[in-house]
C-alpha cells in the first residue's frame, strides 16, 4: 500500500490535517525553516548574479534527518506549507534537502483548514511557483544588504550592537515625523456656542449649533467674541428656515484584511500586533472541538484581500435568512473590491464554517481565542448583510443675523448592526428633532455656556494607527507589520507610553544619520515603490537580480561615502536626580533591551544599576513605602511597592487615592473584558463587588 508524505509548518497544523486525509498518509512538521543565509557572514556573492549561500539552521540537523528519512518511506511527497511566499520558499528549500525535481508537482496549497479544503488541494498539486520564491528571496537579500552592510556602520559612528532594517527603519522615520510635528505644532483657540430650542412652551428641546453670521461660516477666536455672541443669541428671535430629511443607508465593512484584523484587536481588545497574529495563527491551524477533533475556525489570518469564495457567501446567506429574515439579505451577495497591490492569491479572513458561531465555541475555546473568533465571525457576517437605514433630519434656524443648525438621526432598519455586539461595535448616538415646518417659529429655552477648545496636532502612533499609516503608503505586506513593530521596540528606537509611540533619542538619531547619507532607506516612496518591485517578480514581471542591482549599486556607493564623512556621534547620557548608593555620583539614564533604566556613571569601577521607578502618587497599603509602575520583561505593565522585595505588594490594576466604602482597601482601576475601565477593591476578601466606572476618575 502506497504512503504518501504531507510536510507542513507547524505540529498544530500537522494533528488537524492527518485526520482529514487518512491512514495512507502521514504528516509531518517542518517547524519553519529549515535553511537560511548564514548569520556569521554577509552570505551574498553580489559578483556572482547575488547568489545567496543558503546553510542548514542551527539545531534543525535532527529534524531535517527525521524529515529525509521519512520520505525515503514515501511514495510520494507533498509540501503544504502556508499559502504565501515565505511558504513558497519553504517549499523550495525542502524539496532541495528531499531532493524532489524542479518540475514535480509536489506543493499543495488550502487557504483554510477544513476537510474539504484540504482534500481538494491534495488532489490538485502544482510546481513550486518560481517567481514566488525569487521574490521571497529577493526581500531575504534585500533585508540582509541593509542589515549586514549597513549596522556595522552604525556600530562604529553611534553605539555597538546597532542594526539597521529596510522596512523598519521607514517605521521608526514615521514615528520620528509625527514627534516632530507633535512637538512644532502651535494651538489655535476656537470656541463653540449652542442653544436649547422648542417648538412651543413644554415641547420636548432640541440643541442647535451656531454655524453662521450673517450668511457666513463663523470661527469664534476667544472669549470675548463668545461673550457678545451669547447676548445676541439671549435676545434673538428664533425661525425654522430649512427642513431637509432623508434616508441615509450605512454599508456594512468588508471582511477583514490582516491589517483590519490588527487594527481592529488592538482597538477593541486591546491585543499587540504580534498577539493577534499568534492567536490568529492558533484558529487557522486548528482547535480541538471535543469528539469531532480539530478544525481550523478561520481561513488563512495573512492577507490583502477582501475577495470571498462564493460557496462562503452562499452559506452565510442561507444563515442571514434563516436567522434574521429575508430583509436582512441582500438582492444579491456583495463583492468588495480589495486595493490595487493586494496579493489576491487567497480571501479575506472568515469563518471556515459560519454555522460555528461564537456562542457555540466557548467552550473550546480560551478567552482570546473567543474574543478574536467573535471580531471575525461578526465582521464577515455583517459584511453580508444588507445595509442598516437612518432617518436624518437638518434644521437650519435663523437667529436674526445669526445661522444656527440642529441634526438629528434615527435608526429605520438595523440590518447588518444586528450581528454587531454592542460592546465591540461603536453605535451611532441617535439624536431625535422634532417634526417642524419652514418658517415655523421656535422659543429659546436657554444659552448653552460656550465651550472654549484648541486645536490639537495629530495625535502619536498606536500599534492600530502606524499599521493603518504603513498599509495606506504600502509599506511592508500582511506578514511583517507584526515584526516590524517588535522589531522597532527590541532595539530601543521607540518606546510605547500609553499604548503611543515616541521615539527614543537614539532612534531620532539613527534616523537623522539615515536621512543625511541613506534618504532611500528611509524614504516612503522608495520603500513603496521597492514593495511593488517584489509584487512584480512574483508575478513574473521583473527579475530578481535587475531589481537588486537597481538597489545595491548605489547603496555600496553610499556606505563608501558615508564610511568617510561621517564622524563619531556620541549620546550624551541623561543625568538623573538619584545619587548611586554605593559611590554618591548622580545616576544616569540608559536604554538596555527591556527599556531604560538607572546606571552608576564610574562603571566599571562601580556596577550599580537599577530600575527607573515612576511614582503615581498612591501610598503602598502595606508599609510606607509609594506605589511605582513597573514593567515585566515583555513590556506589561504591572504596579508594586518601591521597598520591593522587601515589601511585597503587586497588582496590575493601578491603584488611586480613593479608599473603598466597605473595609477602607485601595480602589484600582480595573479594565473590563469589554475594554471599559471600572473602580474596583483590590482586597481580595472584600464584600464589596460593586464596581464604579472610573472614566471619570482617571487622572490626566
Amino acid at each position: 500500500m502506497s504512503k504518501t508524505l504531507v510536510i507542513v509548518e507547524s505540529p498544530a497544523k500537522a494533528k488537524t490535517i492527518e485526520k482529514f486525509l487518512g491512514k495512507n498518509y502521514f504528516v509531518k512538521a517542518s517547524m519553519g525553516h529549515l535553511r537560511d543565509l548564514p548569520k556569521s557572514q554577509f552570505g551574498v556573492d553580489v559578483e556572482k548574479d547575488y547568489q545567496a549561500k543558503y546553510i542548514n539552521i542551527r539545531n534543525k540537523g535532527d529534524l531535517i534527518k527525521e524529515l529525509k528519512a521519512a520520505a525515503k518511506k514515501a511514495d510520494k511527497i507533498f509540501l503544504a506549507t502556508d499559502p504565501d511566499r515565505e511558504g513558497e520558499a519553504i517549499a523550495w528549500h525542502l524539496a532541495f534537502l528531499l531532493d524532489l525535481p524542479q518540475d514535480q508537482a509536489c506543493r499543495v496549497i488550502f487557504n483554510e483548514i477544513t476537510q474539504k479544503a484540504v482534500q481538494q488541494a491534495i488532489k490538485h498539486p502544482r510546481k513550486i511557483d518560481a517567481d514566488m520564491v525569487d521574490a521571497q528571496q529577493t526581500r531575504r537579500i534585500l533585508d540582509r544588504m541593509v542589515g549586514y552592510k549597513l549596522s556595522p556602520l552604525l556600530w562604529r559612528k553611534i553605539r555597538k550592537g546597532l542594526s539597521a532594517g529596510r522596512v523598519q527603519s521607514v517605521a521608526v522615520r514615521l514615528i520620528c515625523d509625527r514627534e516632530r510635528e507633535i512637538q512644532d505644532f502651535v494651538p489655535e483657540e476656537y470656541w463653540t456656542l449652542a442653544v436649547d430650542l422648542r417648538e412651543k412652551s413644554k415641547a420636548p428641546v432640541f440643541t442647535a449649533e451656531l454655524v453662521k453670521e450673517r450668511g457666513k461660516k463663523i470661527k469664534i477666536a476667544d472669549g470675548k467674541q463668545a461673550k457678545n455672541l451669547e447676548k445676541l443669541l439671549a435676545a434673538a428671535t428664533y425661525k425654522v428656515e430649512e427642513v431637509i430629511c432623508k434616508e441615509r443607508r450605512r454599508n456594512p465593512a468588508p471582511p477583514y484584511t490582516t491589517s483590519n484584523l490588527q487594527q481592529d484587536a488592538v482597538r477593541k481588545l486591546g491585543f499587540t500586533t504580534k498577539k493577534t497574529m499568534m492567536v490568529a495563527q492558533q484558529l487557522y491551524e486548528g482547535i480541538s472541538l471535543g469528539s469531532a477533533g480539530s478544525v481550523g475556525l478561520i481561513t488563512y489570518m495573512r492577507t490583502d484581500s477582501v475577495r470571498v469564495a462564493e460557496s462562503a457567501q452562499e452559506d452565510a446567506r442561507s444563515y442571514i435568512e434563516s436567522k434574521f429574515g429575508k430583509s436582512y439579505m441582500p438582492a444579491k451577495a456583495p463583492h468588495y473590491a480589495s486595493k490595487k497591490s493586494a496579493q489576491d492569491a487567497h480571501e479575506a479572513i472568515r469563518p471556515t464554517d459560519v454555522l460555528k458561531n461564537p456562542d457555540t465555541m466557548k467552550e473550546y475555546l480560551t478567552r482570546d481565542q473567543l474574543r478574536l473568533y467573535a471580531m471575525v465571525w461578526q465582521r464577515f457576517l455583517a459584511s453580508q448583510m444588507s445595509a442598516a437605514v437612518f432617518d436624518t433630519t437638518t434644521v437650519d434656524v435663523s437667529a436674526d443675523d445669526l445661522g444656527l443648525r440642529a441634526a438629528g438621526s434615527v435608526l429605520k432598519f438595523d440590518g447588518f448592526l444586528a450581528v454587531y455586539n454592542k460592546k465591540d461595535e461603536e453605535k451611532e448616538k441617535e439624536i431625535s428633532i422634532p417634526l417642524l415646518k419652514n418658517g415655523q417659529a421656535l422659543l429659546l429655552d436657554k444659552v448653552l455656556p460656550a465651550q472654549q477648545h484648541f486645536t490639537e496636532p495629530a495625535p502619536r502612533y498606536t500599534e492600530a494607527s502606524l499599521v493603518k499609516k504603513l498599509e495606506e503608503n504600502g509599506i511592508g505586506r500582511p506578514s511583517t507589520y507584526a515584526p516590524i513593530i517588535n522589531t522597532i521596540l527590541e532595539r530601543g528606537y521607540v518606546e510605547k507610553e500609553d499604548k503611543k509611540f515616541l521615539p527614543t533619542e537614539l532612534g531620532c538619531l539613527v534616523v537623522q544619520m539615515l536621512a543625511e547619507y541613506f534618504t532611500d532607506i528611509i524614504d516612503v516612496e522608495f520603500s513603496a515603490n521597492m514593495e511593488k518591485s517584489l509584487d512584480d517578480i512574483a508575478e513574473g514581471d521583473k527579475e530578481k537580480n535587475e531589481v537588486l542591482d537597481r538597489f545595491y549599486q548605489p547603496f555600496a556607493k553610499t556606505l563608501a561615502v558615508a564610511e568617510d564623512k561621517i564622524g563619531t556621534v556620541e549620546i550624551p547620557p541623561e543625568v538623573s536626580d538619584i545619587p548611586c548608593e554605593k559611590c554618591g555620583r548622580l545616576m544616569v539614564i540608559k536604554s538596555g533591551r527591556f527599556g531604560s533604566f538607572l546606571a552608576c556613571p564610574g562603571f566599571p569601577a562601580c556596577r550599580n544599576a537599577k530600575p527607573i521607578l515612576k511614582k503615581i502618587g498612591v501610598p503602598c497599603p502595606l508599609c510606607d513605602g509609594e506605589v511605582v509602575e513597573r514593567k515585566t520583561k515583555r513590556g506589561r505593565r504591572f504596579y508594586g511597592c518601591e521597598k520591593y522585595p522587601g515589601c511585597e505588594f503587586v497588582t496590575w490594576d493601578k491603584p488611586t487615592d480613593q479608599k473603598c466604602e466597605k473595609c477602607g482597601g485601595i480602589m484600582a482601576e480595573h479594565q473590563e473584558k469589554s475594554g471599559k475601565t471600572v473602580l474596583q477593591c483590590i482586597n481580595e476578601n472584600c464584600v464589596n463587588g460593586k464596581k464604579k466606572s472610573a472614566s471619570a476618575k482617571k487622572k490626566k
